[in-house]
């Protein structure tokens, strides 16, 4: 991504208006803007790549009067919103592979940009997971970290607790402005004054199952490691932990008893390689290290904001047919597009592009993509 610079509220606009746009999702927002070198550009664009990419109808492009009606609903909400190139937009965030284009954000966004460990683990926690959580994370607090953690109930919700005073964040589902779960509403409210809460969904957006593991792959990114206090098989804290990983952030797990469900996904995390944790000194012993070394995603880096070597007409009309051809159901990484196809790397990421504006791919998570169902 090109160096931060403060931008223009209409230019914020415009960035608000591109991803909010149908069918652009993150990746595809900076490849836009690569392309193009503005969003506003990248909106005019819109419609003619989406009829190359095979789209039976008009795309649809968001509104400038929806983006402002956003934008002004947040800030009497006492919010504001920064973009991705902005100097106080998280830089731990910066550095994964698809960060939101634009954040929403309420109270001290400050703390987005100060030392961070990611607090996650079961909403139906143990009292000893519960009161464990809240030991260490207020120690790590004391101690100068921020905790990040998504504000569920259990182990989420006695992390915040036990930071209040160090700061912490919130990083939620839905709007930012939707309250979730509502018996946290007093702690949200504690956090908004004192520490910091962001979204990345719409003003207003009541949460969706599919909006929490996007929602995780914040917390995990806007942070040097994340501790999993306590998660079944299954839980959603283990996406987190994954995204972890595949951020190149590092992972944390207490250990629990054998015969409580709740402990077999931190016991399988430690088996498989996570850093066993009793206390909050181990964790600031392995963040000194962390701390000395840069985040981002191995050999995933963002796609940078200045414009590729653009492939003509003719041989795009050309190597459609054989990109489409390598595309199925399961996701595959783009990288084995390019090898299996033999074309550049220009040429079948503007193939996608147009794909995936026309509704005809979905992307996933991994940098794949597969043919949408």
């Amino acid at each position: 991504m090109e160096q931060t610079r403060a931008i223009s509220r209409s230019e914020r606009l415009d960035w608000l208006r591109l991803i909010r746009s149908e069918n652009v999702g993150p990746m595809t927002f900076y490849q836009l803007v690569g392309r193009f070198g503005t969003a506003a550009k990248a909106l005019d664009a819109l419609p003619e790549l989406a009829r190359r990419g095979g789209s039976k109808r008009a795309i649809r492009v968001f509104p400038a009067s929806a983006a402002e009606r956003e934008m002004a609903a947040l800030e009497k909400f006492g919010g504001r919103m920064i973009a991705a190139i902005e100097p106080d937009y998280p830089k731990p965030l910066r550095a994964i592979a698809d960060p939101p284009p634009i954040l929403s954000v309420l109270g001290h966004a400050d703390l987005l940009n100060r030392d961070t460990l990611a607090i996650v683990g079961a909403r139906n926690a143990s009292a000893a997971a519960i009161r464990l959580t809240r030991q260490i994370a207020g120690e790590l607090s004391r101690g100068g970290l921020i905790i990040a953690s998504g504000l569920a109930r259990g182990i989420d919700t006695a992390a915040h607790d036990a930071a209040l005073d160090g700061g912490t964040i919130a990083v939620v589902g839905g709007g930012i402005d939707y309250i979730y779960p509502k018996e946290n509403e007093a702690l949200y409210a504690e956090i908004a004054a004192r520490g910091c809460i962001i979204a990345e969904q719409p003003f207003a957006t009541v949460p969706q199952a599919r909006h929490f593991p996007r929602r995780n792959r914040l917390i995990s990114g806007l942070a040097l490691g994340v501790l999993v206090a306590e998660a079944s098989p299954r839980s959603g804290s283990l996406i987190t932990a994954r995204m972890a990983l595949d951020q190149g952030r590092e992972v944390f797990a207490i250990p629990g008893s054998p015969l409580d469900p709740r402990a077999r996904g931190t016991n399988g995390l430690i088996r498989a390689g996570a850093n066993l944790i009793e206390d909050a000194d181990e964790i600031f012993e392995a963040l000194a290290a962390l701390r000395r070394r840069p985040l981002g995603e191995p050999d995933r880096p963002l796609l940078p904001l200045f414009s590729p070597e653009l492939a003509s007409e003719a041989e795009l009309d050309a190597a459609r047919p054989e990109i489409i051809d390598l595309l199925g159901a399961a996701p595959i990484e783009i990288d084995e597009i390019i090898r299996q196809s033999g074309q550049s790397p220009a040429l079948v990421l503007t193939i996608l592009l147009e794909l995936e504006l026309a509704g005809r791919i979905e992307r996933h998570f991994g940098n794949r993509v597969s043919i949408a169902l």
